[in-house]
């Protein structure tokens, strides 16, 4: 089996080659394999850069990609019949997945192994798939061939959630959710056009010449050995009211620069203004109001959430912290009322993290972040680990919120569909470096860079009709 997250089913306090040898210590010991031997060539097989490299690497020294690389090496060490991956390429951007998913075609095609394929994304099972069996509430609700299943589905949720996924082909006011198909009484919410933008042409960030380098190692004096340049002299604005969609492959420097607009961490060089002032000379008191003003999303809400204490007041503490409303009463009001805004019942207010679905959680997330009554908003990831149906409904409750409260995104992933849903201008990253920034439909249709070029072509599509 290959899990759907490589990093806690790998064990951090060991070498990955000898993770894997394991399989063979207890499933052949009275054979006369190498096991370091074949471990290395395993992870030959799975294409890893350097096997070698790998083999003598704790987990958190590989890349996303590369530690799922490992857990399929683990997986097809013994030659199974059955392969059951689950949800295997949620956390990786469209390139890794795509080489990802050539990988266990060819894997397949070379052992004759059947692969049972978990995943949310009807893009990415039209890829590999040869039948497909969709389930809801434990159920089977349909099952036949891929081509049958994706071209003429028969049931509802089925059609639901071929509805709900955003297209590189075409751009909605809102995303089909499947409460518009399941029940059929309910007008479907879909309609064929947008939403004019509320951007203004004025900057409300501008970074300039902004570089980050992280040490790696340090000799016994403290003297840096070698560093990594996570973010190399990116110069790009914000404009009021618009979201800025931020695209790259893991380890592109996008969640590196997010934390730099937030000053969770400081910057070696370069500029950060917000509203012409900047940030690297504001004083406590201006930085307490600039953190109420710049809000962020993370990916994971469980992780973002502390799970000792309720909801209401996980979302009340940042009210407390930035004094926002005077008294505890007129707080618990005003969480209720965001609450019921993000589409959950003020019940919630009592319960905690652990009571909730991922989807629920991030409309905790987003409840949390809009407490303060922010104006900026960076989203980091903040749709990934969600299914399509969840993640409709996220998408139309962020697009909701920028119009009502005159917000303005910074909207990071690696699922290049959901960002051209999202974003009026998209900028692309790549090792830390600037390689374009261009309108959305623009950028799409004619992009600059073969890097660029490359990422679009690597979004899993549907069968054309």
């Amino acid at each position: 089996m290959i899990f759907q997250e490589p990093m806690t089913s790998l064990n951090p306090t060991m070498k990955c080659g000898y993770q894997v040898e394991e399989v063979f210590h207890i499933h052949k010991k009275k054979s006369n394999i190498n096991p370091k031997q074949k471990v290395l060539e395993l992870f030959a097989e799975v294409k890893l850069p350097d096997p070698l490299r790998a083999y003598n690497s704790y987990p958190h020294e590989l890349s996303g990609g590369q530690k799922q690389r490992v857990m399929i090496a683990m997986a097809i060490a013994l030659n199974p019949a059955i392969l059951i991956a689950d949800e295997p390429t949620t956390a990786l951007d469209v390139t890794v997945q795509k080489s990802i998913l050539d990988l266990l075609k060819q894997i397949q095609n070379k052992y004759q192994m059947s692969i049972i394929f978990i995943s949310h994304d009807l893009g990415i099972i039209s890829q590999i798939a040869d039948s497909i069996m969709v389930m809801y509430k434990g159920e089977v609700v349909e099952f036949g061939s891929a081509e049958q299943i994706i071209k003429n589905p028969a049931k509802p949720y089925t059609i639901g959630l071929l509805k709900c996924r955003p297209t590189l082909q075409s751009k909605t006011e809102r995303l089909p959710i499947l409460a518009d198909f399941i029940n059929p009484l309910k007008e479907i919410s879909q309609q064929p056009r947008l939403r004019k933008s509320k951007l203004i042409s004025t900057p409300i960030l501008e970074v300039k010449n902004l570089t980050k380098k992280f040490i790696v190692e340090t000799d016994v004096f403290g003297k840096i050995k070698k560093d990594f340049l996570a973010v190399n002299n990116v110069s790009f604005e914000v404009f009021k009211g618009e979201t800025l969609g931020l695209v790259g492959e893991s380890g592109s420097g996008k969640s590196t620069i997010s934390r730099l607009i937030t000053q969770l961490i400081s910057s070696n060089s370069g500029l950060l203004i917000y509203k012409g002032v900047s940030l690297q000379k504001l004083k406590k008191r201006d930085l307490q109001e600039f953190h109420k003003n710049v809000q962020i999303i993370f990916q994971d809400p469980y992780s973002s959430l502390n799970p000792k204490i309720t909801i209401g007041e996980a979302i009340m503490e940042p009210m407390m912290v930035h004094k926002i409303y005077k008294t505890r009463s007129e707080r618990i009001e005003k969480t209720k009322e965001i609450l019921e805004k993000v589409r959950l019942a003020p019940d919630a207010f009592y319960k905690y993290p652990h009571e909730f679905s991922g989807g629920q959680r991030q409309r905790i997330a987003i409840a949390r972040a809009l407490s303060v009554q922010p104006e900026f908003i960076i989203c980091d990831e903040s749709v990934s680990a969600l299914d399509v149906s969840v993640q409709a409904e996220i998408l139309n409750l962020l697009n909701d919120f920028k119009y009502d409260f005159d917000l303005t995104y910074i909207f990071i992933s690696h699922d290049l569909a959901v960002v051209k849903y999202m974003a009026d201008r998209i900028m692309v990253l790549r090792n830390g470096e600037l390689i374009e920034i261009n309108e959305t439909e623009k950028l799409y249709r004619s992009p600059v860079s073969n890097y660029t070029k490359n990422l679009i072509d690597s979004v899993p599509q549907i069968f054309p009709d």
